[in-house]
């Protein structure tokens, strides 16, 4: 009896050892042709997060969803420190809503990029659909500000290579971020001030909200730009920031595809 229980276990650990063993030679393919399975290579697009410089310049990026009552008090905070230069996202339903708002934004001279058209996440979508979110909100922005948007960035920053892949092929550039104020979360001022001081380096893009959901944003912004000036940044749009030197993008995987190469490695 014992035996024949001894024979049983050790048949279902040489299962498990060999399943262990295709796991890990499976997840060393994957390593190996990471090109395959990974949203930035040097072949595939990447979405920027930063740009790699030693001079001390930074973009602040401001994307628009919905609601009339912040964006304003933004502008009126830029202008009263003469910062001009500075991008926006825009969703083109928020745009045609509010074209007065998109043309102040534009008179001031600053860099508008699309913020897609629903704002859901395109991962969700078939690419037909993601196509067709991107070029609706392309016709839509390119009619308010009378220049076509060169810049996207995905609504919930949501992408996969797929996305990616649509997005460069309609002729955008996808732009993240390196430091997230998470001013959408209304922490407090001081806390969205400390967080993007503390965080921002040479080359940096940050995010910002200037939606009606993030209620604080423009009463940090003023002692945000000042701090920064005071540590010797100069303000750039994302466009002029790319022209300063190599993007750089963040490989990001897709786990689907890791996790069914293990399983079909270990025949699970």
């Amino acid at each position: 009896m014992n035996s024949f229980f001894y024979v049983l276990n050790g048949k279902k650990i040489k299962r498990f050892l060999i399943g262990f063993a295709a796991a890990v030679f499976a997840i060393g393919i994957v390593y190996v042709e990471r090109s395959n399975i990974s949203v930035f290579s040097e072949e595939a697009p990447a979405a920027i997060y930063s740009v790699p410089t030693e001079k001390k310049v930074i973009a602040l990026t401001f994307d628009i969803s919905w609601g009339d009552k912040r964006t304003a008090p933004i502008l009126e905070v830029l202008k009263e420190k003469k910062l001009q230069k500075a991008t926006f996202f825009l969703s083109s339903p928020w745009g045609k809503t509010h074209p007065e708002l998109v043309k102040q934004i534009v008179d001031s001279g600053y860099e508008i990029g699309s913020h897609g058209h629903k704002h859901e996440n395109y991962t969700s979508l078939s690419d037909e659909e993601i196509r067709r979110q991107i070029t609706t909100a392309h016709t839509m922005l390119t009619d308010l500000t009378g220049k076509e948007p060169k810049l996207i960035r995905l609504p919930n920053g949501d992408f996969d290579k797929r996305v990616l892949q649509i997005a460069t092929e309609l002729g955008y550039t996808t732009i993240q971020w390196d430091t997230d104020s998470l001013d959408w979360k209304n922490p407090g001022t001081q806390k969205i001030i400390d967080r993007v001081v503390s965080r921002a380096h040479p080359g940096d893009i940050v995010l910002l909200h200037a939606s009606d959901s993030s209620q604080q944003t423009h009463e940090a912004l003023p002692v945000i730009i000042d701090k920064l000036r005071e540590q010797g940044y100069e303000f750039v749009t994302v466009s002029e920031l790319l022209q300063q030197g190599t993007q750089q993008g963040k490989e990001v995987r897709d786990q689907a595809m890791l996790q069914q190469a293990i399983e079909d490695a270990a025949g699970m």
